[in-house]
């Protein structure tokens, strides 16, 4: 039978419980503990749990930390100490890398010295002194704190939304990332020929250039009509791919596709291959010109839904404020300036005012028997010096909060201090800046206009006000934003080889919403259109439908009135 042998039970004559320490527990330090406290982890040798002040006594004990588990060394270290101090010569390869970081770390120092010295050149001789004092006590702060400017905390970006769906059935034919893109150079491109000039265009109205956050100018709303027509709708462009060129765009478009590098937002372009000729054009649904706002920032807008500073609402607002400086700054309903023929976009049973605007059809030659047709713009006109006339493009920078902003308030920095306040701007929109300057370039436009415009208040995006005005002339501010049109020629020319070796068809030019890339896809030649097809056969079936539910309704609600009359 199996054996049971009771344990060994010590008797407490006094209490309860034990009368003495095991044996084999003797000589086991021991940790007084509460049966309240938490358990933590089992070893942290990081020390990652207490980094949190908040959690620096989550797992304390309340009989407090003893030493029973603490570790001391046997013999005293307090007199050790090296016998021999002399500099360890170091090997020839590490002292030909160590010198190596040193000539990385001076070329990157003169880099950013000639990029401030390509700010200053901007400003006056009190701006410059104003400048550097501002930029010594600057570094002097970052000195103090330990700190550069770069080592700004970056938030988590969002993933962000393609510009359109990306159907299963649509192919890549060819993906181009931006590092190769960048390093493409096209500089035998020449002066470019003018085939056609059309549209009438006001006299820039020069008391602008004397406002400052002063005497500030409320931006009025100006009712205009302002075509956006594509490349395929243009009647003209219809006419020239008769009989000139074999590529047509417009210059929002090229500008779109030259400045790709800069971009971080998703945009989207049709190309379509008729024949031999390249047709690019932009969707007619989609947002393709809407304006940017902070595109290039490092914390650019986050917020969703309707907020005044999601993305959507500052492009919108943006482009509205564009579009009223542009015409405001104008002496309207006074003597114009107008080409040998009329805009071609303008009907009989438009109500509105048509904007002030000038097109030029200009061919470029890009080699390799590419004729390129784009249609350009110019905003305004203006006297010049010598009383000659100058064609200018009219754009408008607007403020929407300064703690996004850099920090750079313009009510208080704008009169004294307007290099650092252009100098945010082209680190925050350094995409939508080039894509301006690209298209005053493609027009031979002989000035470009800023306009600096800020919100009455931080949280309304309705009201604004007009604190200042810049120009420039677009060569040399190229020059200043670092702006390369051999490499937007070069960018241009292999998207262009690329669909000119594919079959006939349409094909969507997309920049990635998340990568720095673009990617090609062959799409079906309905792609776009049958959409709203269906949308209309939809609607009236379901207008059928409805009609069907009301006369099946009024049936029942008379055959109801019968049966009652019949009870009666």
């Amino acid at each position: 039978m199996a054996h049971f042998t009771p344990p060994v039970i010590q008797d407490n004559p006094n209490g309860w419980g034990p009368c003495q320490v095991p044996e084999k527990f003797k000589d086991m330090p021991y940790q007084p503990f509460s049966k309240g406290d938490r358990l933590g982890k089992v070893s942290d040798w990081t020390g990652s749990t207490y980094q949190d002040r908040r959690y620096m006594n989550k797992y304390s004990s309340q009989f407090g930390g003893g030493s029973q588990y603490a570790y001391y060394h046997e013999e005293d270290e307090s007199t050790f100490q090296l016998v021999d101090t002399a500099k360890v010569q170091k090997p020839i390869y590490q002292r030909a890398r160590m010198k190596f970081n040193q000539n990385k770390l001076r070329r990157e120092r003169e880099r950013r010295q000639q990029q401030n010295a390509a700010s200053m050149q901007v400003l006056s001789k009190t701006q410059k002194s104003r400048e550097r004092d501002r930029m010594r006590q600057l570094r002097k702060f970052q000195k103090q704190f330990g700190r550069t400017m770069h080592d700004q905390r970056k938030i988590q970006l969002k993933h962000r939304d393609a510009s359109v769906q990306v159907r299963d059935t649509w192919d890549v034919v060819e993906e181009m990332d931006f590092p190769r893109l960048t390093k493409l150079s096209l500089p035998t491109v020449g002066e470019p020929q003018d085939i056609v000039c059309c549209g009438s265009m006001e006299y820039y109205n020069k008391s602008y250039d004397r406002v400052t956050t002063k005497n500030e100018k409320k931006l009025k709303r100006v009712n205009r009509i302002f075509h956006k027509v594509t490349t395929t709708d243009d009647p003209v462009i219809r006419k020239l791919a008769k009989s000139k060129g074999n590529v047509f765009a417009t210059d929002v478009i090229l500008a779109t596709i030259m400045c790709c590098t800069r971009s971080t937002y998703s945009w989207d372009i049709v190309a379509q291959r008729v024949g031999n000729k390249l047709f690019l054009d932009k969707r007619d649904d989609s947002e393709f010109d809407l304006l940017t706002v902070s595109e290039t920032a490092i914390e650019p807008p986050q917020e969703e839904g309707t907020s005044i500073n999601s993305p959507r609402s500052l492009a919108l607002e943006a482009t509205f404020i564009n579009h009223n400086f542009s015409q405001q700054v104008l002496k309207m309903n006074q003597e114009k300036f107008s080409f040998e023929n009329k805009n071609p976009f303008v009907q009989e049973e438009d109500d509105g005012e048509v904007a002030s605007v000038g097109y030029r059809y200009r061919k470029w030659d890009l080699g390799n028997d590419i004729e390129l047709i784009c249609r350009t713009e110019h905003d305004g006109v203006m006297v010049g010096p010598n009383n000659e006339t100058n064609f200018i493009n009219i754009k408008a920078l607007n403020e929407w909060d300064s703690r996004f902003s850099g920090g750079v308030d313009w009510r208080s920095r704008l009169d004294v201090q307007r290099g650092a306040v252009l100098a945010t701007e082209l680190k925050n929109n350094s995409c939508k800046l080039a894509k301006w300057t690209v298209c005053a370039l493609l027009a031979g436009s002989d000035q470009i206009k800023f306009g600096y415009v800020s919100r009455v208040h931080q949280r309304d995006s309705a009201k604004h006000v007009i604190l200042g005005t810049q120009q420039f002339k677009p060569i040399e501010f190229a020059s200043q934003i670092n702006l390369s049109m051999d490499n937007g020629w070069g960018i241009l020319r292999c998207i262009v080889d690329t669909l000119m070796k594919m079959k006939e068809g349409k094909y969507l030019i997309m920049k990635d919403p998340n990568k720095p890339m673009i990617r090609i896809y062959d799409i079906p030649d309905n792609t776009f259109e049958s959409d709203e097809e269906e949308e209309e056969e939809s609607t009236t079936e379901e207008s059928d439908d409805e009609d069907d539910d009301d006369q099946r309704d009024d049936e029942e609600g008379n055959a109801a009135e019968v049966n009652a009359s019949k009870k009666e």
